[in-house]
């Protein structure tokens, strides 16, 4: 066990290092307060296994997200339409202030949980502009088998 070594600092130091700590905290605070966004878009992805919901502004920037596996549902209750609108109830939260009011919604997907997102989505107070399906739809289908030989 060596000597440890005290290191004193003068008043003026600590002044000076005490000013530029609440300069990076006052930094901090004012890049967390976003101003508030009058439109933007949702994605929502319901699948068979999952129901992913995406908040953007106009331009496509991400402002939050959210599924039903972040909420805690396992298994087949991901799909449900129960957790769809706890997914809709969290983001609404998350972005109370300063979220979007006017929104377009594009659905993507065929699970029951659409539905459900959607009317959730009207009930949490966003005026819904438009609503287009994006799910993709096979314009030939898979390949036929091969022709059976006897």
């Amino acid at each position: 066990m060596g000597k440890k070594k005290v290191i004193k600092q003068s008043a003026e130091a600590a002044l000076k290092e005490g000013a530029a700590l609440e300069t990076a905290v006052a930094s901090e605070k004012s890049k967390s307060v976003s101003k508030k966004i009058e439109n933007g878009r949702i994605y929502i992805n319901a699948s068979f296994n999952n129901t992913i919901i995406s908040i953007t502004d106009d331009k496509g920037n991400a402002l939050a997200w959210s599924s039903a596996g972040t909420l805690g549902f396992a298994g087949p209750k991901k799909a449900t339409p129960f957790a769809a609108s706890k997914v809709v109830a969290a983001l609404a939260e998350k972005l109370r202030n300063a979220g979007p009011v006017n929104v377009a919604v594009f659905l993507n997907g065929v699970s029951s949980a659409r539905d459900s997102a959607l009317r959730s989505l009207s009930n949490h107070g966003f005026n819904i502009i438009s609503i287009k399906d994006v799910t993709p739809v096979p314009h030939n289908g898979p390949r036929p088998a091969k022709v059976r030989r006897v």
